[in-house]
Parts: C-alpha cells; structure tokens; sequence
C-alpha cells in the first residue's frame, strides 16, 4: 500500500496527466504496476480531486496509448528492438522465442489474454508487432476489448475504496488473483475453441 499512497499524493497534486504519463511508463515496461496505477486514479477521484468516469477514460487513453507505442516499436523495428538495452530488460531473446510459441499455439487471442497477464503485456505487444502477424487495428480491437474489462474494475474499485484503504487493500489482492482467473478461463476457453475447430475440420476432412 506504500506505493498507492505515493501515487495517490503524486496523482492529487498533478491531476489526469500524471495518470496518463504513468500509464504509458507503465505500457513502456517501467516496473510499476498498473493495476496499482489505475486504483490510485481512482482513489483521488473519490477524495474529490477529479470524476472518477473522466479517470476512466483517462485511464483507457494511458493503457491502450502505452500499449500502442509497444506494438509500432515492434513493427517498425522488428527483432532488431532486442538489441535495445531498455527492451531487453523486459524482452529477451529467451523470452521472445517463446511469445512467439505461444502466438503458434494461441494466435491473435494472445493480445487479449496479455491483458491480465501482470508481466506479460510488454514482450506480447512488441512481440505482435514484431511479427507481422496481426494489423494495428486488430490489436487495438482486441487489447480495447480486454482493457475495457480491466480499466474500469481498477478505477471504480480505487473510488469506492477512497476512504477504507483495509477494504481497499484485501480487494485489490483479490482483483489481482481475480484477474490471473479470467485470464486462466479465457485461455481455457480459446483452447476449447480451437481443439473443437480442429476436429470439426478433421471430421469435414475424412468424410470427403
């Protein structure tokens, strides 16, 4: 709860941009929590200090503008972006091959699922990007999809918590748990998905 306090003060004292602005290190890859970033915009808009739906769409603009920047970095530079020193802190090339694996295994879904993946979310985007294997509107389709599930929950959960941080405190380690839970289910579902697609397509196949 250290660092909400420190962001809630730092946020109280500069407004929406400094919500913003952390946000897009937050998509960047700087080791600060986003989920930990939304609450705490949404913890200053319940002291009064701004509207908590304004927050929101603040916050939409913050995700998907960091998360953006990472997949047209990617596109634009290719595999070369690893050769980066700040990339490479977050994107290995360990780490990369195995992104791309899971693009194999889980296509474009992939950029959904990230979503709720804390950790994760950088090296997918670049990683998406990098590879030529999905348009810009795609990705944006999907991760707005994905950040208008997350997004909202982070700011109105920090509102209604403004004023109880225990409260506050025990719900955003549920949340956090929560969310690695819809992403296992998403994941779940996408392989059912898929598993059944296939075996529809070797059923059509053997028949002929």
């Amino acid at each position: 709860m250290e660092l909400l306090e420190r962001l809630v003060t730092l946020f109280a004292e500069n407004g929406y941009l400094a919500v913003f602005i952390a946000l897009l290190l937050c998509g960047g890859g700087l080791p600060l929590p986003e989920d930990i970033t939304l609450v705490a915009g949404g913890v200053i808009s319940g002291l009064g200090y701004g509207s908590v739906h304004v927050m929101v769409g603040v916050g939409m603009a913050g995700v998907l503008v960091g998360d953006a920047g990472m997949f047209l970095l990617g596109h634009h530079y290719g595999a070369r972006i690893l050769q980066w020193r700040l990339v490479a802190r977050v994107l290995t090339p360990g780490r990369y091959a195995k992104v791309q694996e899971k693009f194999e295994h889980y296509g474009n879904r992939l950029m959904f699922i990230a979503r709720f993946l804390p950790g994760m979310r950088t090296a997918v985007f670049i990683t998406a990007g990098s590879t030529h294997r999905v348009s810009f509107l795609r990705f944006l389709l999907l991760d707005g999809l994905a950040a208008l599930i997350s997004v909202p929950i982070w700011v109105y959960l920090g509102y209604l918590g403004a004023d109880n941080h225990e409260w506050l405190a025990m719900w955003i380690h549920r949340g956090q748990n929560g969310l690695w839970v819809v992403g296992g289910l998403v994941l779940a579902v996408t392989l059912a998905l898929w598993w059944r697609h296939k075996r529809r397509l070797a059923c059509e196949s053997g028949s002929r």
